[in-house]
């Protein structure tokens, strides 16, 4: 006998009168938008640093620990996506992580406890946004000017003033277009960043490669705890249920389809730069690698025009990644703010859209101006917010939606994971802590220089 639905304690946030969900989360997309969103949160410039998580964890290590990751990740959104399907065949349709993570384990000090992780990421996320896109206007800026006088904080408000224009479509669906957009750039810089990897593993003046780890054991498995965090964090976006949201109903399947093809990107460029990067430089990889193809200390090893227009992909991009992590304050924003009953563009629900948007967007650029050693602190969020999101609660969910009778194995094997990524997320939530006190004595508010 088929059960009756159950009742959605969260129905009330899911009226009519709920602008965040008929706004920002309206559900009119396909599987290929939902595609074109996954690749925006995933696939970043965050692949310029897997070169540098190699040199912690050598060739198979590496190559093992980004396959296991890729995965563990896949299977984890795949789990999630059966579960949002579930709640909706059972009446109660989620769009927003927070009320899945609450109904599901039925404790409503989760719906708060994934409110504080999401938003702590997606703050972090956009404050990093800001920063490394201001970064990569100085260097274009540099590179034209060597002399110039402009400092970064310049830069960071040019593209703070950038973001709260593009800030204001009003949808996460209305940036399927600009998230294609960012699909084809990531492909770009990647393929651009491996042929100048390769040119300077051919040079004559590369440096001579080494591929040996830390001669002490402790340092060592220090070294690989840190590279393990990083290519965790590479993976992870922590809004697949809001992304799911924008799939026009019924969702059932489509999900699959978009992580297809948003893990077929990240076969190409994850790979191919983890590769090239750590072939051309082993140990001497850089966190960024592209500092590595144009050193302080000696003659590029990369022609300046193919790392100038990466620099330039990768800045187009990261207004995308800033938009996609900005969408679920945006969804609380008009949630409390907006009148459903009126047009989206009228007078009423606009105004307060261009005020609250604008706010948000100058609170992360001067919080990115202020505080431009921010990497070890997105470190930190990375660790708490990436790893409890994406590597542990879509397991427990899946686990308490199917129960264990459902499949024992498919149980434990949960269970292993979850264990298994609470453990690396407290050992990358200690190293990147340890990294941001060794770093303290460096760090100057409002400096031109990124740490």
């Amino acid at each position: 006998m088929a059960h009756p639905p159950q009742p959605d304690v969260f129905a009330e946030y899911r009226l009519d009168s709920d602008a965040g969900a008929v706004f920002v989360l309206e559900s009119k997309g396909k599987w290929w938008h939902a595609g074109f969103h996954l690749t925006t949160a995933i696939v970043g410039p965050t692949i310029l640093t897997l070169p540098y998580a190699f040199r912690g964890l050598g060739w198979i290590l590496g190559f093992s620990c980004l396959t296991g990751m890729g995965c563990v990740t896949f299977y984890s959104y795949y789990l999630m996506s059966l579960v949002l399907d579930h709640c909706e065949k059972d009446g109660r349709r989620h769009i927003r992580f927070r009320e899945l993570a609450a109904d599901v384990l039925g404790s409503g000090w989760m719906f708060y406890f994934v409110i504080f992780i999401q938003t702590a990421m997606n703050i972090g996320v956009g404050i990093g946004s800001i920063l490394l896109a201001g970064e990569c206007l100085q260097i274009i800026y540099s590179s034209l000017s060597p002399n110039g006088s402009l400092k970064l904080y310049v830069f960071i408000a040019m593209v703070t003033a950038v973001m709260i224009v593009l800030s204001q479509m009003p949808s996460f669906h209305s940036l399927r277009h600009l998230n294609f957009a960012s699909l084809i750039l990531s492909l770009a810089y990647t393929f651009l960043v491996v042929g100048a990897c390769i040119h300077a593993g051919l040079s004559k003046n590369s440096p001579p490669r080494d591929y040996s780890l830390e001669s002490k054991s402790s340092a060592r498995t220090f070294s690989a705890f840190t590279s393990i965090s990083i290519i965790a964090a590479s993976f992870g976006n922590g809004i697949l249920p809001e992304i799911q949201a924008t799939l026009a109903p019924p969702a059932t399947g489509k999900m699959f389809k978009g992580l297809v093809l948003c893990y077929s990107v990240i076969l190409v460029t994850f790979y191919t730069a983890s590769a090239s990067g750590y072939w051309a430089f082993g140990n001497k990889s850089n966190s960024n690698i592209l500092k590595s193809l144009m050193p302080d200390d000696g003659p590029a090893l990369a022609p300046p025009i193919v790392v100038a227009l990466a620099v330039l992909f990768i800045l187009l991009q990261l207004f995308a990644i800033g938009l996609v992590y900005s969408q679920v304050a945006y969804e609380i924003m008009e949630q409390q703010t907006a009148d459903v009953n009126q047009g989206m563009f009228s007078k009423r629900n606009l105004i307060p859209r261009l005020i609250l948007r604008t706010l948000y967007n100058i609170f992360c650029g001067f919080m990115a101006a202020m505080l431009p050693f921010f990497g070890d602190i997105n470190g930190v969020i990375g660790a708490i917010g990436f790893i409890p999101l994406d590597f542990v609660l879509p397991m427990l969910l899946y686990n308490m939606t199917y129960k264990r009778s459902k499949s024992p194995l498919t149980y434990r094997i949960n269970l292993f994971i979850m264990v298994v990524f609470t453990g690396v997320g407290i050992m990358g939530a200690f190293s990147s802590i340890r990294k941001l006190v060794i770093d303290a004595n460096h760090f100057k508010l409002f400096s031109s220089d990124v740490a």
